[in-house]
C-alpha cells in the first residue's frame, strides 16, 4: 500500500490580503473544503499564519498534500499584497510544491458576480431577463478619484474572461472609456445585458459617478468584500495549468506606492544636481 507521502498531492491553498479581508482557502478538484474570510486589514501580518494553521488542522490537511500554493498578487493595498505574496512563497519553497499569482480583481470580479446573481434571484425586475453577455467591473478604492479596476466578461459558471488589464484608473476617464467601448459592442450586437460594478462600490459605483454608462444600459452596483473561495478556484485552475517562478513572482502594484515615489524622486533630484 501507498503510504501518504506517495498519494498524489490534490490540495491546493489559496492567499489573499491585497483588501481588508484576509482570505484563506483550501480547495481540491475544484470543490471548496475550507474558507477564512477575516476583516481587519492591519492585522493581516499577525493573524495569517495562525488562520492557514486552523484551515490545515480544520481539513486535516498536511504539507504531504498539498499540491501546490496560489495567492493574490493585487492590485489593492501595497503592505497588504506583500504580507500574502511573502507568506505563499515562503510556504512553497519550504513544501517544495509550486506557487502561482492570480488576479485579486478578478477573484474579486468573480465573487462579485456570484454574489450579484444570487442577490438578483427572484427578485422583481430581474436585471437578468435581456441577452447578451454580462460586464464585470472590480472596484476597491485607490483614492483621489481613483480606483483599482478592471473589465471582464461572464464566461458561464466559469472564471470572467478578462476585457481590459488590472490598472489603477481616474474614474472619470474609465467609466467614459467603458462607455465608447459599451458604443462599440451594441453597433456590433454585443451589448451586455447587465453592467456590473461589484467590490467598493459605495463612492465609484454611485449612480453620479456612472451615469454615462447608465443612460447607454443596464447598470448594477453590489457591493461585496473578497471571499477566499474565488481566489482558490482560479488558483487551483492557475496551479493545474502552470506555475510561477518561485523567486520572481512579485506583487502587481499598478503604481508606485507614495513612499517609493518620493524616494525614486529624491534620488533622481540629487543626480541631476
Amino acid at each position: 500500500m501507498k503510504n501518504q507521502m506517495e498519494e498524489p498531492r490534490k490540495r491546493f491553498l489559496a492567499l489573499d490580503t491585497s483588501t481588508a479581508v484576509l482570505g484563506v482557502a483550501i480547495t481540491e478538484n475544484g470543490k471548496l473544503l475550507h474558507e477564512t474570510n477575516a476583516s481587519g486589514e492591519r492585522n493581516h501580518s499577525v493573524h495569517l499564519l495562525p488562520i492557514i494553521e486552523q484551515a490545515l488542522q480544520a481539513t486535516g490537511t498536511t504539507s504531504a498534500m498539498i499540491g501546490g500554493v496560489s495567492v493574490g498578487l493585487g492590485p489593492g493595498s501595497y503592505t497588504g499584497t506583500r504580507i500574502a505574496v511573502t507568506a505563499a512563497k515562503t510556504l512553497a519553497w519550504a513544501w517544495k510544491v509550486p506557487v502561482a499569482g492570480i488576479s485579486s480583481l478578478q477573484a474579486l470580479a468573480w465573487g462579485g458576480l456570484a454574489a450579484a446573481l444570487g442577490q438578483s434571484e427572484g427578485a422583481e425586475g430581474n436585471p437578468m431577463s435581456g441577452t447578451g453577455p454580462d460586464w464585470i467591473i472590480p472596484l476597491l478604492d485607490a483614492r483621489r478619484g481613483q480606483a483599482y479596476t478592471a473589465l471582464f466578461v461572464a464566461d458561464g459558471d466559469r472564471a470572467p474572461r478578462r476585457l481590459e488589464p488590472d490598472a489603477i484608473r481616474l474614474m472619470a476617464d474609465w467609466v467614459q472609456h467603458l462607455a465608447d467601448r459599451l458604443k462599440e459592442a451594441a453597433a456590433e450586437g454585443m451589448k451586455p445585458r447587465v453592467i456590473w460594478f461589484v467590490g467598493e462600490t459605495q463612492l465609484h459605483g454611485s449612480e453620479e459617478t456612472t451615469f454615462l454608462l447608465r443612460e447607454l444600459g443596464r447598470v448594477q452596483a453590489v457591493p461585496y468584500e473578497l471571499e477566499g473561495r474565488w481566489a482558490g478556484y482560479l488558483g487551483e485552475e492557475r496551479l493545474q495549468a502552470g506555475s510561477d517562478d518561485l523567486h520572481s513572482l512579485i506583487p502587481n502594484y499598478t503604481q508606485l506606492s507614495e513612499a517609493e515615489a518620493n524616494l525614486r524622486r529624491s534620488s533622481e533630484g540629487s543626480l541631476n544636481q
